[in-house]
């Protein structure tokens, strides 16, 4: 009789999808993945149902990759739900290990999301926001309620690890399935893996010089040479974003977005880069002004920062400090 193998699912709640295609470029790995897993839930990619995970015995599930951050009602019940059914969780992609890009809604509340849309229903000149119940023709339609704040799947259940990237790299998603194959000890819970310890700076052939800049560059300006990018006034994420993606972005004169999130012993992605970006601004010219007018060239060249947040906290904004200062669901 056939050994029963150990069940694997992949879920995905507020993300973009990237995280399975990663999954699936793994390309030949899928075979020893196939070997050694039964995928015995993965909407993206199977017809599997949530009752079917309702209906397994709890910790039947070996391992889950959950990707996406919490944005509505049903992905908080589905982590719930594949919390207690799996024995390992990891948390997958920048989404569901810092909040992600959805995350950045969180700087506007809910009601001025809704306003942005020109025709959130089907009749437009009603103007009626999509509703949690809906009657039509006798029978009750239902969404999901949207959350107040997007949030990490940390913040909603205890997460095993992360494996951070927007997506990750398919090389680490291979890396982490052959641990799991291999059944070699895992690391300390609450680690990150398929990652680096360090900053993407390290991994990148760009090494700095300590040039200062007078103002930030625009990518769209800029033909960057082989420099380091910010030494260029290109606002590169590389100092305050962990290692393991090998450079890719930097190495093709594509500055860091800072996709793998804070760098290890890094409290908050942001905080870490405006540091860096302080340093970065040369100074000499200023030393003499006035206070008023230093205190105007500061604002100038704060001011030249093009979306501040969007850049700093692109990724992290959920799970950095300033995230955390306040929100509700």
């Amino acid at each position: 009789m056939a050994v029963a193998k150990p069940k694997v699912a992949v879920y995905w709640a507020a993300a973009c999808g990237g995280c399975e295609i990663a999954f699936v470029n793994i390309h030949e790995k899928l075979l020893d993945f196939d070997a050694n897993f039964e995928l015995a839930f993965c909407p993206c990619l199977m017809d599997a149902k949530r009752a079917d995970v309702e209906a397994m015995p709890d910790a039947s599930l070996a391992v889950t990759l959950f990707d996406g951050a919490i944005r509505t009602g049903e992905n908080e019940e589905m982590a719930h739900l594949l919390r207690r059914k799996s024995q390992v969780l990891i948390a997958c992609g920048a989404c569901a290990c810092g909040g992600g890009v959805p995350a950045l809604a969180n700087l506007k509340p809910v009601e001025d999301l809704f306003a942005l849309y020109d025709s959130p229903s089907a009749d437009a000149s009603a103007r009626v926001l999509p509703q949690t119940r809906t009657v039509v023709g006798g029978i009750e339609l239902e969404l999901p309620a949207l959350c107040r704040r997007i949030r990490p799947l940390s913040e909603i259940v205890d997460v095993d690890y992360f494996l951070p990237g927007c997506p990750p790299e398919s090389e680490q998603i291979a890396n982490v399935i052959q641990l799991l194959i291999d059944q070699a000890p895992l690391p300390p819970k609450g680690s990150t893996v398929g990652a680096g310890r360090s900053s993407v700076c390290t991994q990148c052939a760009r090494k700095p010089t300590g040039a200062t800049v007078a103002a930030v560059a625009r990518p769209r300006d800029a033909r960057p040479d082989s420099r380091c990018l910010l030494e260029q006034g290109l606002l590169c994420m590389g100092p305050a974003t962990r290692d393991g993606c090998g450079a890719g972005c930097p190495s093709v004169g594509i500055p860091c977005t800072g996709c793998y999130g804070p760098s290890e012993g890094v409290a908050d992605q942001g905080a870490r880069m405006a540091g860096a970006v302080g340093a970065l601004f040369e100074i000499a010219s200023l030393q003499d002004l006035s206070h008023d007018d230093l205190h105007r060239a500061v604002k100038e060249r704060i001011a030249s920062l093009p979306d501040w947040a969007g850049t700093f906290y692109k990724f992290s904004l959920a799970s950095s400090l300033l995230g955390r200062l306040g929100g509700k669901r």
